[in-house]
């Protein structure tokens, strides 16, 4: 066989395996496959969702029994607190991991009938789950709380170990240092400016402030459910400003903030709205919503492993009105993967874009190559 043969298959080689490649590059991994989590634990219905990076699994709280679980992403769930000096029937809302402390942080309260109880709980992650402390959290002076009780909601904590609660029934945020004082933090007047939605129903119509996240900047971002509107709240004075944004949040819940690059997420019943600011938080804009399950009921978002966004579906509506089946409270409850099909478009224009450059790579070297093989042959001639 002639040098100039070995050449000519040599040649065609690279085509087939750019080819292959390319295939390749288009074809859908089983990495891109939305991620659900299906979990069993009966009559849990958590409304709060969190993620551990450290210990990589997921942690939900839940409506009635005073128990925290972790979930792995395999649906595997385990009791990590069982915490039985909580009020009987006392629920488990909104949950922040401190990663700088390893701590735990929850919000309980106590529906009614149930005599009213509001606190954050601080649960050391080192040390099976053994808690900090469990901080009752200060009604505003001469309230009354069996005609309005406080709501602690949501949590959101710091670098230093400060933690901060939204009241939702009160429309004001507390603080809890990293040893257990609490006091009421933020009471600006503008969490009380806006009015109620026009299409604001009874579920919603009385609940406030309620997601929250902290920025490493010095401020706190905040929805309020029954207005839509996003508040920014500095964390030294809890001065607070309205965010001027392209759309209202109605019926939000809760939040969650992927530090890749800051999108800010936020839940309500219906879907999930994916924010976005160039100026720190003086406007944004909502660059997406996603339609989720309705009668999933989601009430918490956050950002896990690859900074894959997740809902949880703890259906609590059902646990609270018992509007179960007879065959007794629901013992399947769900986390799933929510996918971006705007942010999934320019991932893949990125990708079409280095296609085309690869191919007019290819077609250069090619001309080249062909130009260099008929030199040779000639040379051989």
């Amino acid at each position: 066989m002639s040098s100039s043969s070995t050449r000519c298959r040599s040649f065609f080689v690279f085509p087939i395996l750019f080819a292959v490649v390319l295939f390749g590059l288009l074809i859908p991994s089983s990495a891109d496959k939305r991620h659900v989590i299906n979990f069993r634990s009966p009559g849990l219905y958590p409304e709060g969702l969190t993620w551990d990076p450290r210990d990589q699994h997921f942690l939900v709280g839940s409506l009635h029994s005073r128990t925290i679980h972790s979930v792995s992403d395999a649906g595997v769930i385990e009791t990590l607190i069982s915490d039985l000096d909580l009020p009987e029937n006392a629920t488990i809302l909104g949950l922040a991991v401190d990663s700088t402390n390893r701590r735990l942080l929850a919000c309980i309260h106590s529906l009614p009938p149930l005599p009213p109880f509001s606190a954050l709980a601080a649960y050391d992650l080192r040390n099976g789950g053994r808690r900090v402390f469990l901080s009752p959290l200060p009604s505003l002076p001469g309230d009354d709380e069996d005609i309005a009780r406080d709501v602690a909601n949501d949590v959101a904590v710091d670098f230093k170990g400060n933690a901060y609660v939204t009241n939702s029934a009160k429309n004001f945020i507390w603080k809890v240092d990293r040893d257990g004082a609490a006091s009421i933090f933020s009471r600006s007047p503008l969490f009380n400016s806006q009015p109620v939605a026009a299409d604001a129903d009874a579920s919603f119509r009385d609940c406030g402030l309620n997601g929250i996240v902290y920025i490493s900047k010095g401020y706190l971002l905040v929805v309020q459910s029954n207005t839509g509107k996003v508040f920014k709240v500095d964390e030294e004075s809890g001065n607070a400003r309205l965010v001027l944004l392209n759309g209202d949040l109605i019926a939000a819940d809760g939040m969650a903030r992927r530090q890749r690059d800051g999108t800010i997420m936020v839940v309500s019943q219906k879907k999930l709205w994916l924010l976005k600011s160039q100026d720190s938080w003086s406007e944004g804009v909502v660059y997406d919503e996603i339609d989720l399950d309705l009668e999933g009921f989601p009430t918490a978002v956050t950002v896990g492993e690859r900074d894959r966004i997740y809902v949880l579906y703890g259906r609590v509506m059902e646990g609270i009105m018992g509007s179960y089946k007879e065959e007794g409270p629901r013992e399947w409850f769900g986390i799933e993967e929510v996918w971006s099909e705007k942010e999934g478009g320019e991932d893949k224009i990125w990708l079409y874009v280095l296609i085309g450059f690869g191919f007019a790579y290819f077609c250069i070297w090619r001309f080249q190559m062909k130009k260099l093989i008929t030199n040779m042959d000639k040379k051989i001639t």
